[in-house]
């Protein structure tokens, strides 16, 4: 099975202390620590998974500057046999819309059984999975956390309202993008670091593509950020368990949670 995995590099958010920028309509960019998206390393978990099973390959593709190739060598450190890296000036400022045709016109390059995303990115859209699976008109299922290849077809879990699961069997090719949580990514080490330090990273611009700048320019304009107002915080109760009780008792009753 030939797997593709769509990942991006993106802002650390363990590493960094977030801030808007001056204008409001973005973050502080300079001097962040980036690495991948969280959501994109259980989808590269999870195609490595399928393929220790049912045989083929992984391959990794984002869509970024040159910088963005070390997230590219992170997967392909973690087990993921190539990378493609989509890199040009016009990519520049893309939307959602415009970095699912980037994808679309590399998968065309290819010819990949299944294409998995992460369940979202860092603006939290979500929308980037769903846009590419309509333009390749194939299905689409979003916060999988289960996979299970049966031949030509796959059987999917996605997690939904309630703490429910449902269930969907699927036809190949198809899109999914993936939950975290259905796996436990592995760990990459120095040694499998220094393995792909090396390996040679293709490099594919708008004209490789076939694609023009007007058909990846942003549709959409983020016109701005804010932080929302604070609130008067949380109360702590204090006391033993009973005398907290009493309390939280007296408090719902006091603004007509309890009567």
């Amino acid at each position: 099975m030939e797997i593709l995995v769509c990942v991006k590099r993106v802002p650390d958010t363990s590493e960094n202390e977030i801030e808007l920028n001056s204008a409001g309509n973005d973050i502080e960019r300079d001097d962040l620590v980036y690495s991948v998206n969280e959501w994109d390393n259980y989808a590269v978990e999870e195609a490595l998974q399928i393929v220790d099973k049912a045989g083929g390959s992984v391959t990794v593709v984002t869509v970024g500057d040159d910088e963005s190739e070390e997230v590219l060598r992170r997967e392909m450190a973690m087990g993921a046999d190539k990378g493609i890296l989509l890199s040009d000036d016009a990519f520049e400022g893309a939307d959602g819309r415009g970095i699912a045709t980037i994808l679309k016109a590399a998968v065309d390059q290819g010819s990949y059984d299944l294409i998995l995303t992460g369940a979202q990115a860092d603006d939290g859209a979500a929308q980037v999975g769903g846009m590419l699976a309509a333009m390749l008109d194939v299905p689409y299922a979003s916060l999988v956390n289960k996979i299970d290849v049966n031949g030509d077809k796959i059987t999917v879990g996605r997690e939904i309202e309630g703490g429910n699961q449902e269930m969907h069997e699927i036809a190949l090719p198809c899109v999914l993008s993936i939950q975290t949580g259905i796996n436990e990514p592995r760990y990459v080490g120095i040694r499998g670091i220094r393995k792909v330090a090396s390996v040679e990273i293709p490099t594919l611009g708008a004209g490789d593509l076939g694609l023009d700048a007007g058909a990846v320019a942003a549709k959409v304009k983020r016109l701005d950020y804010f932080l929302p107002d604070m609130g008067e915080g949380a109360e702590m109760l204090e006391g033993d368990t009973d005398e907290i009780i009493e309390k939280l008792i007296e408090m719902l009753k006091a603004k007509g949670g309890l009567k």
